[in-house]
């Protein structure tokens, strides 16, 4: 039959007919077709996989065959070569229109008939950008080389053909197929698989920091049944054949499998590869063979370097251009009429005419000589200007101490380089919970066991401790002054070992400073891999008294249990106390290591004495309760004498591993002398006597003892951990909640000690160290929401499944027990009990998780191994597969109890959102979370008031979520219409003030995303003031934000921490990752990265507004002073009869924009503050400005084009009526045209400017400097530099005559002067909110100080600003 089922899912998935060979393993037992049939024709690779043999194995010509198309492992990043360098960054600069428009008039500069100046001047402008921009590109792609030529030639030890031997060869030298030897701290040069390992059990780890910045150690597994398992790998021993998928970018896939010379096949998955630029860590040696190399790695194929995105300031000014292009038209189209008609109406001319072209003709090359005469209306150094302007916004706001995080020692990232000023413009927010308002720092809080709930209410006193002095360091350092926590507790010093993970001798001190504490006291290296999920905080947890108590009949075998009398559990509760806590040691995927040893495997089993291991088995029978296995250990003595081990009566730590029940693999046969087993290196001598004469006066005693550590200082604490440090663990875990739960069990002395990739090694209560076989680890998903273990159980024997996950899903797995009616009967009290503290724990805000277990027969785990291993070796469809199976086996579950941890808020989150929604930014929560834990931490964030009315939407079906849609559609409006009425009549009630808050489920969520059901959640949710989606896939995250994106038209930013929110992050306008506990996969998708949530509100309200305030108002200068100078020309243009000619020589023309007023806009975009730093985040109310877009209006573009025509006016006019009548040719009417132009230029930006300093003075001398340097230069030097007009002598003669100088001083002031008085009225009639908010203050000190007066006479202190603790009634102030 099985044969048949494997055959069965063979034909499914082969229906292209390959026969000779499958995308599934068969499972053991079930040879495949011979292997050189198999392997017989390697060329048919088709486009879903690849085959990979050894290099110099015995199958040459199949390598040959198959690999020629298979890149190396020389990887190039540069865009160019030397010899490509020009024609390709010429073509892709080109693919700029304005580059192709400048192109376009420097080639018509070239016909005769239009040709306005020299050949060579036209092009100048574009030959300067063009030159500036392949310089910049040049140097970027010089440091891409340096940093190739560096990786391509590290050095790797590669397995040598013809030596035979290991080898060093440059990492360009690798190529798929080869054999590479790491060692420890080595980087992994290519992507391969592991076939060798010096760890006894196939065990690799590796640090991925270089790929997603997780710093905790992962574990990788050498390919199983491999035929040379546990010997170093030769040419000779392997010739196996590996069949995988092509190359992708997906980091957690990879699926094939290795097909051995006997035909069997071993699936292959991402467990077993080892990814390019990751580091091997506390390995001796291990070997892999190359399957992906170079390019085709998957971390190169997720090197995709910069975010480039288009701003939405860039969209409108493409628009503007446009219109400038528009105007351009026009005025050309203005001379060429012109010119036609004064060439008709002609007559009798006293100069050269070319008489033969007809008038319209005349006009038509007109056109396009004034087309290049005004080119500069269209402005080609915008473009670049914008680039060096966001460049230096972008290093203030890097190197801005605000956002820089000194205990991380991180600052703001600015990956994204230009949308700078899209920060100023955000109308929505969405965030993630976990990570981003809150810690990630997941601290044990409470637990609930067999229905009971076990407050741990000291665990609550010392985290208000720890919250307390966290608050009193950051006010000490608010005001600069330091300070030193000190406890008048008792001086008694007591060992805590179970309460800590880690060494620690420094006394207590906040959270935000535990890494800098730590690191006096580990190695650096430790640190790094440590501090995130191991902080103080995390491993110090006090255990509850009530449930010591509990356990510590368990170290009492002589007692006799009862079935629930009020103070001895019943033989079943302890069966679910011990099964909860194993639970929580094993289920997981944490590496154990120590200070002094870099990790902590399983040790081979070896001897103990067969009594101990009866009686062990005899006390365990004491305790069993179908259907769950139980632990009863006895006691142990010789055990250190610390505060733990009091607990639990004083032991010393032996390490067992216990004989399991037949199987299909071992013989059924009773222990013998000579099967003694153990698990440790340690020989202890165990002495099991009878415990009769302990009572419950011992556990008393042991709850005492909790009581006095409870009151010991914090010094007092870490000194109790300075004893016996031996056993100090490091646990590097995966994500923040496996290490809170693993330090709870280790609380409790149940706890993990090592780790292979086969077995675990926990430390129980009574009787030490045992080794836990451990058959399968399902990992938590998304979509299943949970997490098991398979293992076989030390003392029973059976397989057991341990679960872990969200408790929306694991309560609905769970079932009552077959049998007995009164089994059923506790269990529905225990469900019922447990789903009440569920709730409990969600309204105190903390994050629940559900703990469960199953026991399987033999006969029902055996028949599920083979669907396992058949998923696990299949290279198609093998996520559905896995997936599949894990739900197969997930069902039926036992509950036996929940977690409550807690994940406190960020410092300043509530500050930070208030900021925000003042500041008008419709603040979002996007979450996971349970609906109850989300509201919670909604209104400790302060996103929902006191006074907000709530609306829930949670269905059961879609024809439900229409009707509450529409109902809660309906009660907002009410709600509106009664605030509307309330207002009318002038009523000031609180309820008058009140909004909505919408709260959303997931599986609504999904009803409410449908296409006909969109617009109403989209109506329903703009009218709330704010929306919580609690139980929110990362799928849905990413709709919400699309929808409200596209669907209004706003501008949306997204915010979180983890993988799940990448895709959420990706799709809005802005994405910000936090740098938080759960890796870098957020940071590395995002447009910005910042340490903490507080950061928004400096880069949002300060950085964002002066970005965007910047930037529109340095594009409306631009256009302001290209437009006022084209203008210039076109109105001389009414005195040459339009015929194209200009009042000034080609070069100052040409250079009047590119170089003369170039660098001032420059400054000005960096540098200008409307509003300072302080008053913005005091007044968030100013950021609506930029947010509605008021300072870069359609209408503030055409009075700037408006403005300027009325300067140019002044400009051309006041001098040609000041030398009308006088001999001055056409370059002395243009000498103080274009020095007049250049001061109104100047003096405009400083009167538009907020900020001057010496830096914009400097600048603007050297501009006016540079100007009248060249043109005095070009003056005297330069006598045919501009035929057929001979400038020399022009400018000196003029600025030697005292008219230049009038006419430049009435020309500018006159131009400048309506100007200079709408911005002087502008600034009385609309004070800015500083200036108000500074007259409030004042007006408030001036009140003050008269009541003050008043009052003199009493004896009370003065009330003032400055006593702010002392307040008048409000009637005598107002008085």
């Amino acid at each position: 039959m099985e044969r048949l089922h494997w055959v069965q899912h063979r034909c499914r998935h082969l229906l292209d007919g390959d026969s000779g060979r499958g995308w599934y393993s068969a499972p053991n037992g079930l040879p495949n077709k011979n292997f050189s049939e198999t392997h017989g024709s390697p060329q048919r690779v088709n486009g879903k996989r690849r085959t990979v043999f050894a290099r110099h194995g015995p199958h040459q010509q199949d390598y040959e065959a198959v690999s020629r198309n298979y890149k190396g492992n020389a990887i190039r990043t540069t865009k160019y070569s030397l010899l490509t360098f020009l024609p390709m960054n010429l073509f892709q600069q080109f693919h700029r229109a304005a580059n192709l428009y400048f192109l376009f008039l420097a080639l018509l500069n070239w016909v005769p008939v239009v040709e306005a100046f020299q050949k060579e001047i036209t092009m100048i402008p574009l030959v300067v950008v063009l030159t500036v921009i392949a310089i910049k590109d040049a140097l970027e792609d010089y440091r891409r080389y340096l940093f190739d030529k560096k990786v391509n030639n590290n050095v790797v030890r590669v397995l040598c053909g013809k030596q035979k031997a290991y080898v060093q060869r440059c990492w360009k030298d690798v190529q798929v197929g080869d054999f590479v030897r790491l060692s420890s701290n080595e980087i992994i040069p290519a992507d391969m698989l592991l076939l060798y390992s010096s760890d006894p059990r196939g065990v690799c780890y590796i640090q991925t920091s270089n790929l997603d910045g997780e710093t905790n150690l992962k574990q990788r597994q050498v390919v199983s049944d491999l035929p040379f398992q546990g010997a170093e790998l030769t040419l000779e021993n392997f010739k196996s054949r590996i069949e995988c998928e092509n190359p992708n970018n997906d980091l957690s896939r990879f699926r094939g499998y290795m097909e051995h010379p006997n035909g069997v096949r071993v699936g292959l998955h991402n467990s077993n590869l080892l990814l390019r630029s990751c580091t091997v860590r506390n390995t001796e040696t291990v070997v892999g063979i190359v399957v992906y190399a170079g390019h085709e790695t998957k971390s190169m194929m997720n090197n995709s370097g910069p975010r480039y995105k288009r701003s939405q300031l860039e969209k409108r000014l493409n628009t503007d251009v446009l219109w400038c292009v528009l105007l351009l038209i026009v005025m050309c189209l203005t001379a060429a009429v012109g010119h036609g008609l004064w060439m008709k109406n002609l007559k009798d001319p006293i100069f050269q005419v070319d008489g033969e072209t007809s008038p319209a003709l005349a006009g038509f090359y007109v056109f396009w000589t004034m087309i290049i005469v005004l080119q500069v209306l269209i402005p080609i150094s915008l473009y670049v200007s914008i680039e060096i302007v966001k460049l230096g916004q972008i290093y203030f706001i890097h190197n801005d101490l605000a956002l820089y995080n000194e205990q991380l020692d991180s600052r703001i990232q600015c990956r994204a380089l230009n949308i700078t000023e899209d920060l100023g413009r955000i109308q929505y927010l969405f965030s993630d919970k976990t990570g981003t308002l809150t810690e990630n720092k997941m601290v044990f809080r409470r637990c609930s066991i067999f229905g009971i709930e076990y407050p741990h209410e000291e665990n609550a006193r010392r985290l208000e401790v720890y919250e307390a002095e966290r608050n009193e360091a950051e006010r000490n350092e608010a005001s600069g002054r330091s300070v030193t926590l000190k406890s008048g507790c008792s001086g008694k010093s007591l060992s805590c070992r179970s309460l800590s993970c880690n060494r620690s001798s420094v006394s207590l001190h906040t959270l935000t400073n535990e890494a800098e504490e730590e690191e006096d006291q580990l190695t650096d290296h430790i640190q790094r891999r440590t501090s995130a999920f191991c902080s103080r905080v995390a491993r110090e947890v006090v255990p509850d008294p009530e449930l010591v108590r509990k356990l510590s009949w368990l170290c009492s075998p002589g007692l006799t249990l009862s079935d629930g009398s009020f103070r001895t559990p019943s033989s079943l509760e302890l069966t679910y106390i011990t099964d909860f806590f194993l639970a929580l040691a094993m289920c997981n995927s944490v590496v154990v290591s120590s200070p002094g040893q870099p990790r902590h495997m399983v040790p081979e089993a070896r001897g103990t004495p067969l009594k101990s291991l009866e009686e062990i088995k005899l006390l365990f029978q004491r305790f069993s309760f179908s259907p769950f296995s139980t632990l009863s250990p006895p006691q142990i003595r010789g055990s250190p004498h610390s505060f733990t081990s009091r607990l639990f009566a004083s032991r010393k730590t032996g390490s067992f591993t216990f004989p399991t029940p037949p199987d299909s693999t071992a013989d059924r046969s009773e222990p013998g002398p000579e099967n003694h087993l153990e698990a440790s290196n340690l020989t202890p001598e165990l002495d099991l006597p009878s415990r009769e004469d302990e009572g419950a006066g011992q556990a008393e005693e042991r709850v005492d003892d909790i009581t006095e550590y409870a009151q010991l200082s914090p010094e007092e604490r870490d000194l109790t951990r300075e004893v016996d440090s031996d056993d100090e663990l490091l646990y590097e875990a995966e994500s923040p909640d496996e290490a809170a739960l693993v330090h709870a069990a280790q609380a409790y002395r149940c706890t993990l000690r090592g780790r292979s990739a086969e077995s675990l090694l926990v430390d129980l209560p009574g009787i030490g160290s045992l080794a836990v076989k451990l058959l399968h680890i399902l990992p938590f998903d998304s979509n299943r929401k949970r997490m098991s273990v398979v293992i076989r159980h030390p003392l029973s024997g059976q397989v057991v499944v341990y679960t872990k996950g969200a408790d929306s899903v694991i309560m609905d797995l769970t079932e009552a027990p077959k049998g007995a009616e009164q089994a059923q009967e506790i269990y529905g009290h225990i469900r019922e009990q447990t789903q009440k503290h569920l709730d409990s724990y969600a309204r105190d805000g903390l994050r629940t998780l559900c703990i469960a277990k199953k026991v399987l027969e033999e006969e029902e785990y055996e028949v599920w191994l083979k669907r396992q291993l058949l998923a696990e070796s299949s290279i198609e469809n093998r996520e559905e597969l896995l997936l599949e199976s894990a739900q197969r086996l997930e069902t039926g579950l036992t509950l036996l109890g929940t977690t409550g941890i807690l994940d406190r808020l960020q410092e300043e989150v509530p500050e930070t959102i208030e900021a925000l929604q003042r500041a008008g930014i419709k603040v979002w929560v996007l979450t996971g979370d349970k609906k109850e834990t989300a509201i919670n931490i909604a209104y400790a964030c302060k996103l929902l008031r006191a006074n907000d009315q709530l609306l829930t939407a949670s269905c059961g079906s879609k024809e439900a979520c229409v009707a509450l849609l529409h109902e809660l559609r309906l009660e907002v409006q009410r709600g509106e219409d009664s605030h509307t009425e309330a207002g009318n009549h002038g009523k000031s009630s609180s309820d008058s003030g009140a909004s909505f808050v919408l709260v959303i489920d997931g599986r609504t969520l999904d009803w409410a995303l449908q296409e006909e059901l969109k617009n109403d959640f989209l109506e329903l949710s703009c009218r709330c003031r704010a929306v919580i989606c609690c139980r929110s896939t990362p799928l849905q995250k990413s709709r919400v934000v699309r929808l409200i994106r596209d669907q209004l038209g706003v501008m949306t930013l997204a915010v979180g921490d983890g993988a799940n929110d990448v895709s959420m992050i990706q799709v809005a306008d802005v994405g910000v990752g936090i740098s938080g506990q759960e890796g870098m996969q957020a940071v590395m998708s995002s447009d910005f990265a910042v340490s903490r949530f507080k950061h928004l509100s400096k880069l949002l309200l300060v950085h964002g507004r002066w970005c965007y305030s910047r930037l529109a108002n340095m594009i409306l200068y631009f256009f302001y002073k290209n437009v006022m100078y084209v203008n210039l020309l076109f109105w001389y243009q009414f005195f040459c009869g339009f015929s194209g000619s200009v009042m000034t020589n080609s070069w100052v023309l040409i250079f009047f924009n590119l170089l003369f007023t170039s660098v001032p806009p420059l400054i000005y975009g960096v540098l200008d503050r409307d509003t300072p730093a302080d008053t913005l985040m005091e007044l968030p109310e100013l950021y609506r400005d930029t947010q509605t877009s008021k300072v870069y209006v359609p209408f503030m573009f055409w009075i700037t084009v408006l403005d300027a025509f009325y300067q140019s006016l002044v400009c051309f006019f006041v001098p040609y009526f000041a030398y009308a009548g006088s001999d001055a040719g056409d370059l002395s009417l243009g000498s103080p045209i274009n020095a007049s132009a250049l001061f109104i230029i100047l003096l405009h930006q400083v009167i538009e400017s907020h900020t001057v300093t010496w830096i914009h003075a400097l600048v603007l001398g050297f501009s006016a400097g540079l100007y009248f340097g060249f043109v005095l230069l070009f003056s005297l030097i330069c006598v045919t530099c501009s035929p057929p007009t001979n400038p020399l002598g022009v400018e000196t003669l003029q600025m030697s005559q005292p008219l230049f100088y009038i006419v430049c001083a009435l020309t500018t002031v006159m131009a400048l002067l309506p100007r200079l008085l709408f911005r002087a009225l502008h600034n009385t009639l609309h004070s800015t909110a500083a200036q108000t908010d500074n007259a409030d203050s004042e007006k408030y000190r001036r009140k003050m100080q008269r009541w003050n007066l008043k009052h003199s006479r009493d004896s009370r202190v003065p009330v003032c600003v400055d006593n702010p603790g002392l307040e008048p009634n409000t009637a005598s102030v107002m008085s």
